[in-house]
């Protein structure tokens, strides 16, 4: 009987068939919700060389739990640290970074926005700044805002702002806080919570020494002077401060889950040479009452996400990642933040 509600249950939210693993092992993936749909963008597949990042799109229906491959990405490389997200119905992917057979990383400044009855991508706009592993955000469902992330060759304090009905960007209050990438955040109504990201400062010989940061900052928008944002610090969130965590706004909280205590390259090995494992921590933050809360682990530790997929009803996905041991994984880790 317990079962038969249980799958009832999540019948009514558009989820009891999202239970398929997706039919190839990524991580790093861009992922965004339309609907009844999951769409998934680049990412990195298991051998974790530059050989290995994807520029192909697929697509999860939660109403039956089937995975399709829906085409290409027509560009020339497959990118890194790109974000997806659903903005008035639309789906935009929003930057990323390229690698080359030597090593070398570039960031991009396409927004593409996606089609899916034709599986097209048009060119939406030019970032003026062009970033990746930056935290972006869907706002009153015409903004698209991006905070701080990585340009090239550091991170930038800047806030980009898209405006979707005019095709204007707009230069917003800079984000506070030491600049940051692999940062992660969410945005409930006009108020959006950003965490931890990794910092880069210059050593004495002039190359970047990266360190996790435990910085939290909550920005307050203001739909009538979307440029300036009243920014302050809030106290660090529970547990250890997190790389490439998934988070959302949702249900008046911004929830996060996974991520990796150690910064690490792109293929799970750290900075300091010593391999990221991936944390199972899930915790949320609720502006209105100004609080922190720790919820139940995740049922499997994942690191590497650049999304977390709301299902309802407390309900969430993590798609795609690395599981212990740098492992590229084709799993979907779905767990519920209700008692």
């Amino acid at each position: 009987m317990m079962k038969s509600l249980l799958l009832l249950a999540a019948l009514a939210s558009g989820t009891a068939l999202a239970q398929t693993d997706a039919p190839v092992a990524r991580t790093n993936w861009a992922v965004a919700r339309a609907g009844e749909q999951v769409y998934t963008f680049f990412g990195l597949g298991p051998g974790k060389t530059y050989a290995d990042i994807q520029r192909d799109v697929y697509v999860l229906d939660l109403r039956d739990g089937s995975w399709r491959k829906a085409g290409d990405i027509p560009v020339a490389q497959g990118r890194l640290a790109s974000a997806a997200l659903t903005v008035g119905g639309q789906v935009y992917l929003i930057g990323g970074y390229t690698v080359s057979a030597q090593g070398d990383e570039v960031s991009t400044p396409e927004v593409m926005r996606f089609l899916p009855d034709s599986a097209r991508f048009e060119t939406e706009t030019i970032m003026p700044i062009a970033v990746d592993d930056s935290v972006a955000l869907a706002w009153r469902d015409r903004w698209i805002v991006l905070v701080s992330g990585w340009h090239d060759k550091a991170n930038v304090t800047d806030v980009q702002i898209y405006d979707t009905q005019t095709r204007r960007w707009l230069s917003a209050t800079p984000f506070p806080g030491q600049p940051v990438f692999g940062h992660a955040g969410g945005l409930v109504g006009d108020t959006m919570v950003i965490c931890d990201g990794v910092t880069a400062d210059k050593g004495a010989d002039g190359k970047n020494v990266f360190a996790i940061s435990n910085a939290c900052w909550q920005g307050t928008l203001d739909t009538q002077q979307p440029t300036q944002i009243s920014w302050r610090p809030l106290p660090a969130h529970p547990g250890k401060p997190l790389y490439r965590a998934g988070a959302v706004g949702d249900d008046g909280r911004i929830v996060f889950a996974g991520g990796s205590g150690r910064p690490y390259n792109y293929n799970g090995i750290g900075y300091d040479k010593l391999p990221a494992e991936p944390s199972a921590s899930v915790f949320s933050y609720d502006p209105a009452r100004g609080l922190w809360q720790t919820h139940a682990p995740l049922p499997q530790a994942g690191m590497d996400f650049r999304g977390l997929v709301p299902f309802g009803g407390g309900s969430y996905g993590l798609f795609g990642g690395m599981r212990d041991g740098q492992r590229v994984s084709a799993g979907v880790i779905r767990f519920s933040t209700s008692p």
